[in-house]
């Protein structure tokens, strides 16, 4: 009989400390939302005690979300203990996740502590969130270069002590598949008590082996696979949600297992990821990469007009992707846009349809002709919406090959006009560079990137920049078939996340 395996996604939490990929309050709350309904059995939101940002985040998230767990993580401490459960104590499944480094390197050179010290804090801390919270997670960082029989002292330890889930890390992405299988099946059959836990696994890419690594544990009895939207995390990033999730459901003759996942909400899911965090999808990415579907050879194309089956183990619409056809244009209705928006996975209330029909009309008349994807972007264009301290209004550019080019730009702040007037090396440098004239605040540009939306002459662009401000990233994201507006509006939207995420410390 399969047994269930459960998602643990770690994407607002250890995804988001991949360098750049910051999100502010609202993109957490959209992607935590994104994820229950996705149905991941649990969600690590944040780490509480890392600023006031990630509590108010956390919190948001575990008084939003009623169907999936909601994770806070803490070190080893009473202190990040005590704030991880006033995030999540409001949580309709709420837990605390609790970690301390077991490796001998870790235990010399981070930690200068004893086995015997750290076991005993382990406990300790362990006891401590018990009183707060019945759920409770311990992990072993570093475990994959432990010492194995410590490790099943440890985890016996911390079962005894109240842990509910034992996790089982790669943290430096050093594991093999073979070797990480032994651990875990020496961990099932060498701790006592492990029928009182759920085992748990995290594994880093650093080799590329996350996702065959975890699979190998899955196989060896791990039921809890913790992993992230598109691979995201920290240096190579972590183990690839859909890659996990479609490998058990595709491979049902090797792993006898299921998930939860409705695997439908993969394709969006990864969209929305890419869109709030700045970090692009390689077009060769398995499961949800542009390519992961197209079928250039003559021999490919050959075979999957022949039988679907020849080149294709999985169908684009069982992760969720809607072929990228003809679906509306300007003379549209209402009903048909409202429809077409349920096929793609979107529900709104009936006010949110009305000002999005407003805007597709506004873009049905600038484009001949709407795909699916010019809709998914200008859904989470408007729905991702913050404050806007600036508005542009109005700007104007002199570019050639000839002259120095020149930007003209007026934005509205609180409904009063400011202009200012720039050089740069080209059109949309010299807008940015008036925005600065505008703006001040001394941030400076790390990253600008464009790329169309979909094809054709008159498809809109989409601009992503990123800005620093002391050693904070902010994303920003615009559209427009006009790709200088399109970078103006990103710059802006970057701008306004900066400008409100400071308005929100000061208060």
């Amino acid at each position: 009989m399969a047994k269930q395996v459960k998602i643990f996604d770690t994407t607002l939490r250890d995804g988001e400390q991949s360098p750049g990929c910051s999100m502010n309050l609202q993109e957490k709350l959209e992607l935590a939302k994104q994820l229950e309904r996705l149905k991941v059995d649990v969600i690590e939101a944040g780490f509480a005690i890392a600023s006031p940002g990630d509590f108010a985040a956390v919190k948001t998230i575990a008084q939003s979300i009623k169907n999936s767990t909601v994770a806070s993580l803490a070190r080893a401490l009473p202190g990040d203990i005590d704030r991880a459960y006033e995030a999540v104590k409001h949580a309709e499944s709420p837990r605390i996740h609790t970690f301390i480094a077991t490796s001998d390197i870790h235990l010399k050179y981070k930690l200068k502590a004893s086995k015997e010290e750290i076991l005993e804090r382990a406990v300790e801390m362990v006891k401590y969130a018990k009183q707060y919270c019945s759920d409770v997670e311990f992990s072993a960082e570093d475990a994959s270069r432990s010492d194995w029989e410590y490790l099943y002292k440890i985890f016996e330890s911390v079962i005894n002590a109240g842990a509910t889930v034992i996790n089982i890390p790669d943290t430096v992405g050093y594991t093999t598949p073979d070797e990480f299988y032994n651990l875990i099946y020496n961990i099932k059959n060498n701790v006592p008590n492990i029928d009182k836990a759920e085992i748990s696994v995290h594994c880093h890419n650093d080799l590329g082996l996350a996702v065959a690594n975890t699979l190998a544990a899955a196989k060896a009895g791990a039921t809890q696979l913790e992993c992230t939207i598109n691979g995201l995390g920290e240096r190579a990033g972590n183990a690839a949600l859909e890659e996990i999730v479609m490998t058990i459901n595709t491979r049902k003759d090797i792993y006898d297992m299921f998930t939860n996942i409705d695997t439908t909400e993969l394709y969006p899911s990864s969209r929305l990821v890419s869109k709030l965090t700045g970090m692009k999808i390689q077009h060769n990415k398995a499961i949800v990469g542009d390519n992961a579907f197209a079928h250039e050879s003559g021999i490919h194309q050959h075979g999957m007009l022949a039988h679907k089956s020849t080149y294709e183990i999985m169908t684009p619409e069982s992760v969720g992707l809607t072929k990228n056809k003809l679906v509306l244009g300007k003379h549209s209705g209402h009903h048909a846009f409202e429809e077409r928006l349920k096929t793609l996975g979107y529900h709104f209330t009936k006010v949110e349809i009305s000002n999005l029909f407003k805007e597709f009309k506004v873009l049905a008349d600038k484009k001949k002709v709407i795909y699916d994807r010019d809709l998914e972007a200008l859904v989470q264009d408007k729905t991702l919406a913050i404050k806007e301290l600036y508005i542009l209004n109005q700007f104007v550019i002199n570019s050639g090959n000839t002259i120095t080019p020149t930007a003209t730009v007026k934005l509205l702040k609180e409904k009063v006009e400011v202009e200012e007037v720039a050089t740069g090396h080209g059109p949309v440098d010299a807008a940015f560079k008036a925005i600065d004239k505008i703006v001040g605040n001394g941030f400076t540009l790390e990253d600008y990137s464009l790329q169309s939306v979909t094809e054709g002459e008159d498809a809109q662009g989409e601009a992503s920049v990123k800005i620093k401000l002391d050693q904070d990233i902010y994303n920003g994201r615009g559209v427009s078939t006009d790709v200088v507006e399109a970078s103006i509006k990103a710059y802006i939207n970057a701008i306004n996340k900066m400008l409100n995420e400071l308005e929100w410390h000061e208060e």
